[in-house]
């Protein structure tokens, strides 16, 4: 692959006011791509190998695709502009024709979600990647909070245990 994208992995996905912050990165730089929450617990799911009851948008895409004999082959987070982020889906078909790569434009999110589920590497463009803010700080913070916080809650739980059997 060229030098001009960086492979990025989900670094974390957080629900916020308006939807969810997705931290994408590799081990030099963090960065944040916000969605709504459809997306954001679709991404979730996926992450945790959720089944869900019925297929979900991204769920029919897929099963699309396999039945078109055309599989993923990497996404490309290839445009940022005044914080909203562009995507390219890199599509291979092969058949008794021959190989076809086509490239299809779509938003990071649903391109994140699909890229997850065929277990697909996430590219972001080198220009993308040096324009973003490092947001690894804040995501650090972030993790470490909750950690408290879920530690907190079963120190509860055990208290709450506790008094039961004195009883």
């Amino acid at each position: 692959m060229q030098n001009d994208v960086v492979e990025v992995a989900i670094k974390g996905v957080m629900p916020t006011a308006n939807g969810c912050a997705v931290f994408l990165g590799n081990e030099s730089k963090i960065f944040v791509i916000y969605v709504d929450h459809s997306v954001g617990n679709a991404i979730s799911m996926t992450l945790n190998g959720i089944k869900k009851e019925r297929p979900l948008t991204h769920d029919l895409i897929g099963s699309i695709l396999l039945g078109l004999n055309a599989t993923i082959e990497r996404i490309i987070i290839n445009d940022v502009s005044d914080g909203t982020f562009y995507a390219r889906i890199i599509l291979q078909m092969q058949n008794e024709l021959g190989r076809k790569i086509v490239e299809v434009d779509a938003r990071p999110s649903d391109s994140i979600v699909l890229a997850l589920q065929q277990k697909k590497p996430i590219f972001a463009a080198q220009k993308v990647f040096d324009a973003v803010e490092d947001m690894s700080e804040i995501l650090e913070r972030v993790l470490k909070q909750q950690g408290e916080e879920t530690e907190d809650e079963e120190d509860e739980e055990e208290d709450e245990e506790g008094e039961g059997e004195k009883s």
